[in-house]
């Protein structure tokens, strides 16, 4: 158990203690070990991914404290300089290789070790020096170049490669914000195994008609802000008695939830097994939830940006990049943290910490009510459980949050901050994809989808999702007034049937029910998905980019739960062809109706830059609810004690703040 004091508690346990648990430091080590033992390649194996295969369904609902735990890990790696995945597990137990595979046409991820050796590459070339110098750019030295993934555009001279496709600015001076100072129009093309340099594209050179880099100084680091504003009063979280939350290894207890975390390179912060308890029992809601993949589409054809379609989780790992965080600025109040270990490329590894933050929040009015006849009011107030991790990729930050709140919601929030990707115009020129924000400094339109993977057990593990539309009945003997509109449910029984958009013509929603599972008034009890963040995707689906998005076309998929199916776009995303993930695994059409599911939900942010997005975007958020409906039979919070916060003052300088009774 994790000591909570008031100050962070940092702490990455050298045991596992549930089946759940992410895989250890000495765990990786060991898996690393073995699997250098089982190939053989010495210097040149790399690693891509070792993470935790979780054991199945029935193993973990038995699980008491004290039994005894077999673990597993799942491994990707490759050898330097040549093409192909190699896959498989490991007993960690028996030190065994099992199941393992080659996979001649996938291609790893790119690696956060690879950033800098891509940029390397590329500035070494003398093509690429003649390209800066035709621009009149004399300090090389600032000259920064970022590393994207390249996808899939059948172009030849990248057919059996594993490349990245570049994009180039400047600085101004050391801590300058280079995104401010686009180099427009060249892009390198780099072999990331071999570090060879594949093609320069100079999209100028032939006309001479190059666009001038801003030089605008545009920063965000402190130490060139000449002046600050007046700093408001101090704004201090104080929890005198200490956090409403208790933490054993990575189990979590608070209010009447309880939930397990857990972390891997690909999709970051994991939640297990959550579940609320009321009146002594406890019912499940969640089996796992994760945000599982993302891309990024681009909206401009203009020269190389049409190649700006990344996704973030499957070709660099969203939890591979994410941040250790800092007390007082990324989190606030009575803080516990946990640290997280994962593999570096050889292997080796890797201590985040203070990776995850956990915290309580207000969260504002929970009910209230006041009686005009007996002239008393009562109210409370809502609190919520903060559970976040925060990823840099690149320019961009993306802060997850879940959310847990007393009356039984789940929330999940993306705050997307960092520096909206940049490129450089003619100032003053009229923009039909993007906006200049800057003089001579452009932000393409662009998009953030995101996929949530919810594996559902609603009062338990066979579940059915619901859809509700919305209708007005026709004005007529049924409706004499064209006052009537109602709710029609229908339960989607097949894959197909569940492939769903949003349709505001209908206040279109789903709700996760269990059927065997009633509450008082004799409804299946269950959970509402609410979706205020669905985004129609642009891209054509016919696209190259377009196939390998394919998650992203509708809001709604619903599938049988299989351990393997963990990712929507598939498991090998960089430079593949697409087709991969839902769209294969919903071609099975397979039953859905009262069993075992998940859920997934693409959701995420449309987004025209503004110049208040320059040069560091404030946080735009987007996400969604998981709200009861009929899980439980009244209010929730009923209970809630009534009481105030001493610690409110009002402006005229009377302590107590307002009453909740009385």
């Amino acid at each position: 158990m994790l000591r909570i004091v008031d100050q962070a508690v940092t702490g990455q346990s050298s045991a596992f203690e549930h089946p759940l648990d992410s895989l250890t430091a000495a765990e990786i080590s060991r898996a690393a070990a073995i699997i250098r033992q089982h190939y053989g390649f010495g210097d040149d194996l790399r690693f891509e991914t070792i993470d935790l295969v979780e054991p199945p369904k029935e193993v973990v609902r038995a699980f008491q404290p004290g039994d005894p735990i077999t673990r597993i890990a799942r491994y990707n790696v490759y050898k330097r300089a040549t093409t192909g995945v190699h896959t498989g597990k490991v007993d960690l137990g028996t030190g065994a290789v099992i199941e393992a595979t080659f996979l001649p046409d996938a291609k790893p991820m790119i690696s956060p070790e690879e950033f800098l050796l891509i940029e390397e590459a590329a500035k070494a070339d003398p093509r690429f020096k003649a390209a800066i110098e035709r621009r009149g750019i004399t300090r090389y030295d600032l000259v920064c170049v970022d590393p994207w993934t390249a996808g899939q555009f059948g172009l030849p001279d990248e057919q059996g490669r594993r490349v990245a496709h570049t994009f180039v600015w400047m600085r101004m001076g050391e801590l300058d914000n280079y995104y401010a100072h686009p180099v427009e129009g060249i892009n390198v093309v780099v072999d990331v195994d071999t570090l060879e340099v594949v093609r320069i594209d100079d999209h100028f050179e032939a006309s001479g008609d190059y666009i001038p880099v801003p030089e605008t100084p545009l920063n965000f680091e402190h130490t060139l802000i000449p002046e600050f504003r007046e700093p408001s009063s101090a704004l201090d979280v104080v929890q005198p008695n200490g956090p409403g939350f208790t933490v054993e290894g990575n189990k979590i207890t608070w209010e009447n939830w309880d939930v397990r975390v857990s972390f891997n390179g690909r999709e970051g912060l994991v939640l297990n097994n959550l579940a609320y308890t009321i009146a002594g029992k406890r019912r499940p809601i969640l089996y796992r939830a994760s945000l599982a993949e993302m891309v990024v589409p681009y909206g401009t054809p203009e020269r190389s940006h049409y190649r700006k379609n990344v996704f973030d989780s499957g070709e660099y790992g969203f939890g591979r990049l994410a941040n250790s965080l800092s007390l007082g600025c990324d989190c606030l109040g009575h803080i516990h943290y946990f640290d997280v270990a994962l593999p570096d490329i050889m292997g080796n590894p890797r201590i985040i910490e203070n990776c995850i933050c956990l915290h309580e929040e207000d969260a504002g009015l929970g009910w209230k009510h006041y009686d005009f006849r007996s002239d008393r009011t009562e109210v409370r107030r809502l609190r919520k459980l903060v559970i976040s991790s925060i990823t840099t990729v690149g320019n961009y930050e993306y802060a997850s949050y879940w959310y847990l709140f007393q009356n039984g919601t789940i929330e999940f929030e993306m705050k997307a901050t960092g520096i909206i990707n940049t490129a450089a115009c003619k100032p003053g020129t009229p923009q039909k994809y993007g906006t200049e924000v800057a003089p001579g400094v452009v932000g393409h339109i662009h998009q953030h989808v995101f996929s949530a993977r919810l594996d559902m057990e609603v009062d338990g593990p066979n579940n059915t999702v619901v859809e509700c539309n919305t209708y007005a009945v026709p004005t007529g003997p049924e409706n004499p007034m064209g006052n009537a509109f109602y709710i029609e449910d229908r339960p989607l029984k097949t894959e197909e049937e569940a492939k769903r958009c949003v349709d505001y013509e209908t206040m279109r929603y789903w709700k996760i029910i269990n059927p065997e599972a009633k509450n008082w008034v004799g409804k299946p009890t269950g959970y509402k998905l609410e979706t205020p963040s669905a985004v129609k995707f642009y891209t054509d689906p016919n696209s190259w980019s377009g196939r390998r998005g394919g998650f992203a076309y509708n809001h709604l998929w619903v599938t049988p739960f299989s351990p393997e199916e963990r990712y929507p776009a598939g498991d090998f995303v960089n430079l593949s062809e697409g087709g991969q993930g839902l769209p294969a695994w919903t071609a099975q059409n397979r039953p859905i109706e009262n069993t075992d599911l998940v859920v997934w939900h693409s959701f995420g942010l449309h987004h025209l830059p503004r110049p208040e997005d320059h040069p560091v975007q404030p946080c735009v958020m987007c996400g969604f609810k998981l709200m009861p409906v009929g899980f439980f039979d009244q209010n929730p919070i009923i209970d809630l004690p009534p009481g105030k916060n001493h610690a409110s003052r009002s402006t005229t300088g009377e302590g107590g703040g307002s009453c909740c009774h009385g």
